[in-house]
């Protein structure tokens, strides 16, 4: 069993998208009883009561429009715990890597990857809070996870 964790700050767009994006690239793939795919936020932002928000609207319209099926969903903070359970912890961009590694802490050595560290052009996930571009974030996501899956095929997780 793999485990992969994507982070973002809210946890409500970009690591949402690619927890739905990866689930259905591996259930396409017929290899989905390999993994187990979450994802979490570095923030409390999102998470008012002891329930996190579900995934924003914006995002679930872009997936809905690419033919990404999603399930219920809410935002839930990382915890020091995760660095035990995953075996890959992938951000969206450097703010959450810096923000992931004080949270993690040192048993996440070697866990805590960037996305589009996946592909080879690297860099971050647009973020579409700020741009409201959806699109663009989902091509970053989309790009990092099938990235992802030949990284892992190649060192034979698979």
């Amino acid at each position: 069993m793999i485990r992969v964790m994507f982070v973002c700050h809210g946890n409500i767009c970009r690591s949402p998208m690619a927890e739905m994006v990866m689930k259905e690239l591996v259930r396409r793939r017929g290899i989905a009883d390999r993994f187990e795919i979450a994802s979490g936020a570095t923030s409390t932002e999102e998470i008012w009561g002891g329930r996190g928000n579900p995934i924003y609207p914006p995002a679930q319209e872009e997936m809905k429009r690419r033919g990404i099926p999603f399930s219920q969903h809410h935002a839930v903070q990382i915890r020091r715990s995760d660095a035990d359970y995953y075996d890959l912890l992938i951000g969206m961009d450097s703010a959450n890597i810096r923000n992931m590694q004080r949270i993690l802490g040192s048993g996440a050595a070697g866990k805590i990857r960037k996305l589009l560290d996946f592909t080879a052009r690297g860099g971050d996930v647009a973020d579409p809070w700020y741009s409201g571009n959806f699109a663009k974030a989902y091509d970053d996501i989309a790009e990092g996870c099938e990235g992802l899956l030949r990284y892992l095929e190649q060192e034979a997780y698979l």
